[in-house]
């Protein structure tokens, strides 16, 4: 832009309106110009002018009055800074230095405003930024620890005065945090392959400085529009409000550790830790508020109920004895409730946003499966049986189920047929027969069903032949298996062995999914073909073909997933404990902190 004329009358002469746009020199040359010396005089006070406006403004000293240093900074320093700091990938000013991972999204973000400022308008933060502060300083209330986002360094950074530098600094570090707290509330902090469950989030990924720009730089609601970000399930929004709610009343419990009987406290016993046991139970929601802390030490009554609710929650058999383990639940501090909780909501975060078909989901740690309609209500539950925690660890993925296979063979593994059959039958040679198995060549030919010879052993020995075990009530399968096939060969299936259902800890098989209830299961999996309902099931399953396959008309999704904190369509929350030390995993890699492996 070209600079509006100076117009000064150094003299405080009336100036002559013929005058107006003529150089100063120019008029010297009138008859009515002041004398030559005076002149010089002029011109030598322009030229200290002009000096002095030069070094005010290369040192960033020209500034109105009222307004911060950094105000009248060219903006072209503030850029020079801010792509500096982006191609370096490091601010030292954050927590967590490091931004490798986002230098390209920051790239990305500042490009299109040619690296100008974001968060800063006219020296001070804008409106956004502060919206944006607030919410950091809130992140415990999602989930999210608040330092990771700089919580308490912001108001350092927003009092002290800018100098050369500090507004790019501060809006970098703005920018980072925002990515990371965007990202973190969306698909989690740690992506789920680096802790080898099968499950990926790179669909679910944003536009980050897409997003950042439409939606936060002139934003309105940065709150609401931050909100959105989290994931939208029902069983999310019932943990999250779990989480607030254990944050609130973890102030109000003086964390007193309950003392150890001198064996397993039954009801009518008497018990020196009654009073607090009594307003443990109430703070808990396991007995009414209103419930009076007793006078005595008698053990009986509504605090009995009250154990055994909290029992119930924290999947133990609810019989109202007080013996090893409902103690150390009921010593467990609610500082360690809290973190099974965000450590919970970041499993929920890896999960798929939307689904094709309503999906079949079982959690692993609370030996359950459920189903779920169109809008996320459930639709049926039952228990299961998972891998043990010792070498059989059921995989935490997800997959499709495409076809129900009626009164199925049982393939053996071969790990299980080396490690297991294989020196059964050297034990006994009549085993195959008894447990009504059969050699098979890889092809499916039939090889014996009785005696087996050495030169049969050898070759199970070595893998060249194959077990499998006949369709039955007996068969390891039961009489129905669900097929959704994976990598992992693992898969749902009834089970011959009922009674294990009723434990309270159920890890016994080799890594698939024993269910408790399969023909009403199947009856859910087939709802859309009317012939078949629960009573043509169950005549399948009884009588049916042997090996009968059953293709399904649209895909199920089926997620196998992994949280130890689980908050039922009441509000009641549950734990449990960390099975496969998934959660132990989980924590010693956030630890470290940023950047997480990618």
């Amino acid at each position: 832009m070209k600079s509006a004329p100076i117009d000064l009358n150094l003299l405080g002469q009336q100036r002559n309106p013929r005058d107006c746009g003529r150089g100063i020199a120019a008029r010297a040359l009138e008859p009515s110009s002041p004398p030559l010396s005076t002149v010089k005089r002029l011109l030598g006070v322009l030229l200290a002018a002009g000096l002095l406006v030069t070094f005010l403004t290369h040192n960033h000293l020209f500034v109105s009055a009222g307004q911060p240093f950094s105000d009248a900074r060219p903006a072209s320093q503030d850029s020079s800074v801010l792509r500096e700091i982006i191609a370096s990938g490091r601010l030292k000013d954050l927590r967590w230095p490091d931004f490798s991972d986002y230098r390209a999204h920051l790239q990305s973000l500042y490009e299109p405003s040619s690296f100008s400022l974001l968060w800063i308008d006219h020296g001070r933060p804008t409106s956004q930024a502060l919206a944006i502060i607030q919410v950091f300083e809130q992140a415990d209330r999602n989930g999210l620890d608040p330092e990771d986002y700089d919580s308490s360094r912001w108001k350092e950074r927003l009092t002290r005065e800018f100098q050369a530098g500090n507004d790019a600094r501060f809006d970098v570090a703005l920018s980072v945090c925002l990515m990371r707290y965007i990202s973190d509330l969306h698909i989690g902090k740690v992506n789920p392959r680096h802790l080898g469950f099968g499950l990926s989030v790179e669909n679910k990924k944003y536009d980050l400085p897409r997003f950042i720009r439409d939606r936060i730089v002139t934003g309105q609601n940065i709150e609401a529009t931050l909100a959105e970000v989290q994931p939208r399930f029902p069983g999310y929004k019932r943990t999250l409000a779990a989480l607030r709610h254990y944050l609130d009343i973890s102030h109000q419990d003086d964390s007193e550790q309950l003392p150890a009987p001198s064996k397993t406290l039954e009801p009518g016993d008497r018990y020196a830790g009654v009073a607090r046991l009594t307003r443990l139970l109430r703070l808990l929601g396991d007995l009414p508020k209103d419930t009076p802390v007793p006078s005595d030490v008698l053990y009986d009554g509504a605090l009995v109920e009250g154990v055994k609710r909290f029992q119930q929650r924290h999947g133990l058999l609810p019989d109202g004895r007080v013996g090893e383990q409902t103690l150390k639940q009921l010593n467990t501090p609610l500082s360690f409730r809290i973190r099974q909780l965000q450590l919970t909501l970041e499993h929920w975060r890896w999960v798929p946003e939307e689904f094709p078909q309503p999906p079949v989901v079982v959690n692993i740690p609370e030996f359950r499966l459920r189903t779920y309609d169109d809008v996320g209500r459930e639709v049926l539950a039952m228990n299961v049986i998972v891998g043990k925690a010792i070498r059989h660890e059921t995989p935490v993925f997800e997959k499709d189920m495409r076809f129900v296979v009626f009164r199925p063979y049982w393939n053996v593994p071969p790990s299980i047929q080396r490690s297991e059959l294989v020196p059964a039958i050297r034990r006994d040679g009549n085993y195959v027969a008894s447990q009504n198995y059969e050699i098979v060549s890889q092809d499916g030919q039939l090889v014996t069903a009785g005696s087996v010879s050495q030169d049969v052993l050898e070759k199970l020995q070595t893998g060249q032949l194959a077990i499998r075990q006949k369709p039955g009530p007996n068969n390891a399968l039961g009489l129905v298996k669900f097929m959704f096939p994976n990598e992992y060969s693992v898969y749902l299936h009834s089970t011959p062995s009922q009674q294990l259902f009723a434990r309270s800890r159920r890890d016994f098989s080799h890594g698939c999914i024993r269910v408790e209830m399969p023909a009403e299961l199947a009856a859910w999996v087939l709802r859309d073909k009317p012939e078949w309902n629960l009573e043509s099931i169950r005549r399948a399953m009884q009588s049916g073909k042997d090996n009968f396959q059953l293709n399904l008309t649209k895909p199920i999704p089926v997620l196998i997933l992994y949280g130890t904190a689980v908050v039922d369509e009441h509000g009641t929350v549950h734990f449990f404990d960390d099975l496969y030390g998934h959660d132990a995993a989980l924590e010693k890699v956030l630890a470290k902190g940023y950047p997480y492996p990618g």
